[in-house]
């Protein structure tokens, strides 16, 4: 199949291969070694990684400055942008000037709601939502035009991602939304932390079911549980997740100092799991804060060494 970017992550996945891409947090600050401390234990371990774009609605140093960092460092950045905090004349711009400067994968996210930051009371801007974004930057691609009909001298040409969550309610209702963001343009999906092995599986047949997996790559998200107390912590209190009682009794019976490693062992199989689901085109490791196992991690679960295309 012909290839429409130069992106490194749309070489792997169209070359067949069990995709993993990665997570980088930018810093709350501007110390660039921030960026370099985290990335440099994914270089030559992910296809991509993601800079996330002021997560929890924090501020924290742009995506598009820690993807040139990460870029010079030789990784494939995964430049994300989120509705939340501009308008389409600057998220245009933004695309522009991102791609002007070699990044080609992005991920089109509607953003944390402000409350949940520390900036309350910052504006919500919302002038277009994560399905209308992935038509815009389709639109600038495809048409080469902006949003107000004028003609773009050099359109850029990005791999263009979306999230999705597969355990919202209701969940009948998942794979329409992810199928509204395919027929948007997306050409890959990264999902949320999953958990659930029995739930995601129900997901994938559905979606399989509408060919959702023939015009599209599913990268299945997961994240290591690093202790009993998050095992519980993301049961309880985190939005939109499904942690089953037995996932978190299992880290939690296993001795404390024990517990990181049983968290390892238990996405380890989830990983090799994954490899057998029909449509699962890869995985999105979340590490949070823990980039310094994301070796290890894809060692032992054996996704190394990544394919070279």
């Amino acid at each position: 199949m012909e290839l429409k970017t130069d992106s490194n992550l749309e070489k792997v996945l169209r070359a067949g291969h069990f995709a993993v891409t990665g997570e980088v947090g930018p810093p709350r600050g501007s110390d660039p070694e921030a960026v370099r401390e985290k990335a440099a234990h994914l270089v030559g371990k992910v296809d991509a990684v993601n800079i996330t774009d002021c997560q929890t609605a924090m501020v924290r140093m742009s995506s598009w400055a820690a993807s040139l960092i990460c870029k010079s460092m030789g990784l494939e950045p995964n430049y994300q942008m989120v509705c939340r905090d501009r308008n389409r004349i600057a998220m245009q711009s933004d695309i522009l000037g991102a791609y002007a400067m070699g990044l080609n994968t992005m991920l089109c996210l509607s953003g944390d709601h402000p409350s949940f930051g520390d900036h309350p009371m910052a504006s919500n801007v919302h002038d277009l939502d994560s399905i209308q974004l992935i038509q815009m930057v389709r639109g600038m691609m495809d048409d080469g035009k902006f949003q107000g009909g004028a003609e773009i001298k050099r359109p850029p040409k990005m791999f263009i991602g979306a999230a999705a969550n597969p355990f919202g309610d209701p969940f009948e209702l998942r794979v329409l939304r992810l199928a509204k963001k395919v027929a948007a343009g997306a050409d890959f999906i990264q999902t949320q932390c999953i958990y659930n092995m029995q739930k995601f599986r129900d997901y994938m047949k559905m979606a399989v079911d509408k060919g959702l997996h023939e015009k599209t790559y599913i990268l299945a998200g997961v994240t290591p549980l690093k202790s009993a107390g998050m095992a519980k912590y993301m049961a309880t209190k985190v939005p939109g997740m499904d942690v089953p009682d037995d996932v978190v009794k299992r880290i939690a019976s296993a001795p404390k100092e024990k517990q990181a490693e049983e968290g390892i062992k238990f996405l380890c199989e989830q990983i090799e799991e994954m490899r057998e689901i029909e449509g699962v085109a890869g995985i999105h490791l979340m590490a949070i804060e823990w980039e310094h196992k994301v070796p290890e991690i894809l060692e032992q679960a054996k996704c190394l060494p990544r394919p070279q295309v």
